[in-house]
């Protein structure tokens, strides 16, 4: 009798081999990032198809293009940083690719070139290349231009991305209102300040780097207060600039209440649960919240 194969034994042609270890590889680079990069994006991506007349023929397209360009956004992000971040993550983030020993320094290197041209290529082809430059030039300095180190220019490049994001998705298919302009500024504008929460996870190792972050440059208990005060006044604002002048429907009162629940357990955790794993649960839980207002501009614009 001949033993069966199972599909692990069987090998596929040199060509689809590649093509499937360099899909995992970069999978394996942007993991992480999905919750703060492409989910966003397309969330914005459906909120602008959404908003006026919606096409149904066009939306799978629209659902397409978004997801690639999303991706090349957290791929043109991601690699970079762990390019400028290799010697860390041999220490805190063993399994990155880099660090792991995946893949070598120049093949990151040519492949992060290769994303860049993809991305400005496709945000061109999209309409949004001014969006795209925008998020290259912050990306740059942010992950080989040293502004990582310090609070205040790490926060403002992550706001300059997220504008960079938002106003991409929204004019990849629609022109940007006013209206839209509030739903692109008050995600983007709590990482001036809310996204320092990110930096309370290793506060050991930032200093050991020498690096000033929010919590070392104020110190941890000032930093938790702060930040625990400025999620649970965050509800305020995403009220009277977002839903508010939607008017007092039910579905926008559910969406107050579910945006205004997500700040108010992160204003706890901030302050009650301290360890370095509890506060990257509240920092996921943070890009939780960025994903679920971009949600709730689907059902309001």
């Amino acid at each position: 009798m001949h033993a069966r194969a199972s599909w692990s034994d069987l090998a596929l042609p040199g060509w689809l081999e590649a093509i499937r270890a360099e899909v995992v590889l970069n999978w394996k680079f942007n993991r992480y990032d999905i919750s703060a990069t492409l989910i966003p994006g397309v969330l914005f991506v459906l909120a602008a198809w959404h908003s006026r007349s919606p096409d149904w023929t066009a939306l799978p397209g629209h659902l397409l293009w978004g997801s690639l360009y999303f991706w090349l956004y957290a791929s043109a992000f991601c690699i970079s940083n762990q390019l400028g971040g290799v010697h860390e993550d041999r220490h805190n983030k063993p399994d990155r690719p880099l660090a792991a020993g995946l893949v070598t320094r120049r093949g990151a290197w040519m492949r992060w070139f290769v994303a860049m041209a993809l991305f400005s290529l496709v945000g061109w082809h999209l309409g949004v290349l001014e969006w795209t430059l925008l998020w290259q030039v912050a990306l740059v300095l942010h992950n080989l231009g040293s502004w990582s180190r310090h609070y205040a220019t790490k926060n403002l490049v992550m706001t300059l991305g997220s504008v960079a994001q938002l106003a991409a998705a929204w004019q990849m298919v629609r022109p940007i209102t006013p209206t839209v302009w509030a739903w692109i500024l008050v995600p983007a504008l709590t990482l001036l300040t809310h996204v320092s929460l990110q930096d309370m996870r290793d506060i050991a190792g930032d200093r050991l780097v020498g690096r000033r972050t929010f919590p070392i440059v104020f110190g941890e208990w000032p930093g938790r207060l702060f930040l625990a005060l400025a999620f649970a006044l965050l509800p305020v604002a995403t009220h009277v600039v977002l839903l508010a002048p939607e008017g007092l429907r039910p579905d926008v009162l559910v969406l107050d209440l579910l945006l205004a629940a997500i700040c108010l357990v992160i204003a706890g955790r901030v302050l009650w649960l301290r360890s370095p794993a509890a506060d990257h649960v509240t920092y996921m839980l943070y890009t939780y919240w960025y994903c679920f207002v971009l949600a709730a501009a689907i059902v309001v614009l």
